[in-house]
């Protein structure tokens, strides 16, 4: 199944952005058979040079979210740039961007510019928050966007300390969103033969991502209860200390409970008002998890996964992230993909948890700054004449 091209095999995808935000999204559309074209200032990305790298410009978090893509480079601020990106756009199925939105029209890239123009072509704007709202246009970037939403709140409540999550928590959840959207778009098209302008704004959605579990008592009129489920912001939520470790354990229906009450020698919590059914465990959550807390605290990590075997609670070891190519089971799935690159050797990638019909489309490298630039725009018909127009100037490897 090596040849697998995937489902969006013919689709081509231009994409503006930058950083995580949009090129995760388009990577996911590259992992499901996708052409995509990142268009890229002289300068290139910025995460060309964020982590460490073999290569100049080829920098970790660059590797993250750019596989499987091909690179050209316009300066747009110059017309024959502007003229050359028309050239790809009139190829295209789907362009997409992270630019805020007033900076469009000073291209000729606003939405109603371009849908007038090429009426089949999808048109995704992630932005930082709706257009249509005080905020449209300011500037967004994942620490912002946690606080904004909701998340630094959660870990307050938690942990005692207004923290954000250490991942980038909303770029990440937002491009996911962005490429199922970009999807529901091109699936319209297939049956109306109409483009669309796409909006994803990122504090929308992390705000929707958020409230899914806490908007809880809100949701009624009057409101039952502030926000917050109080499970899982309970601050025992979080790997169990063992004797010689943690663990990860969840006891959650009544018959995990009643076992676990059971295995540590104290049945009568079982009927205990307090731990007796969903409802009432959830309201005195965090008495139930610290008293957890300590009979795991007794045993070591290799008792506490025999013993919820034997009881059918699930359980596992907590994982280092170092340790993760090693896992058994993702070795046995083949989710790290290695590809051999003749400038940087062996490279390594996790790669899409999603199969179709039990294959994924091989993984490419990330590209080089501009790799594609002269062979793309000669194949939309640019000449040599127009391609020396574009003149870019030097690529900063700061």
């Amino acid at each position: 199944m090596s040849g697998f091209q995937g489902p969006l095999a013919g689709v081509r995808v231009l994409d503006l952005s930058s950083v995580v935000f949009g090129p995760l999204a388009s990577q996911v559309l590259a992992d499901y058979g996708a052409e995509v074209i990142k268009i890229e200032p002289p300068a290139g990305d910025s995460t060309r040079h964020t982590g460490p790298a073999v290569e100049p410009g080829m920098a970790a978090v660059f590797m993250g979210c750019n596989r499987s893509k091909k690179s050209v480079v316009l300066d747009l601020k110059q017309p024959a740039a502007q003229q050359a990106l028309h050239a790809l756009l009139a190829t295209a199925d789907v362009f997409m961007h992270s630019m805020r939105p007033q900076k469009l029209g000073k291209l000729g890239l606003a939405p109603e510019q371009l849908r007038a123009r090429y009426p089949r072509l999808v048109f995704a704007g992630l932005h930082g928050f709706a257009e249509d709202g005080p905020y449209a246009g300011l500037p967004a970037y994942d620490d912002v966007i946690q606080g904004m939403s909701g998340l630094a709140d959660l870990m307050q409540r938690q942990t005692g300390e207004s923290r954000y999550l250490p991942t980038i928590a909303a770029d990440k959840t937002c491009a996911l969103v962005a490429a199922h959207a970009i999807l529901a778009a091109l699936f319209a098209r297939e049956r109306t033969g109409q483009g669309s302008f796409v909006e994803i704004p990122m504090f929308e959605t992390m705000v929707g991502f958020n409230l899914v579990e806490h908007f809880y008592g809100m949701h009624f009129t009057p409101k039952l209860s502030g926000a917050g489920y109080p499970r899982v912001m309970a601050p025992w939520r979080k790997p169990y200390r063992t004797l010689d470790g943690h663990v990860c354990m969840m006891p959650y229906t009544d018959a995990h409970w009643r076992r676990f009450f059971s295995a540590v020698g104290q049945p009568p919590l079982a009927d205990d008002p307090r731990f007796a059914n969903q409802a009432s465990r959830t309201r005195h959550i965090a008495e139930l998890l610290e008293i957890l807390s300590e009979h795991v605290a007794r045993h070591d990590t290799q008792h506490w996964l025999r013993t919820c075997a034997q009881l059918e609670i699930p359980a596992a070891p907590v994982a280092r992230m170092d340790e993760l190519p090693q896992d058994p089971h993702l070795v046995a799935t083949g989710f790290f993909a290695t590809v051999r690159d003749p400038a940087m050797g062996e490279v390594r990638f996790p790669r899409s948890s999603v199969r179709f019909d039990g294959a994924q489309v091989p993984i490419g490298m990330p590209p080089r700054l501009g790799q594609h630039t002269e062979e793309l725009l000669r194949a939309a018909g640019l000449d040599d004449a127009q391609l020396a127009a574009l003149q870019p100037s030097e690529p900063s490897t700061a």
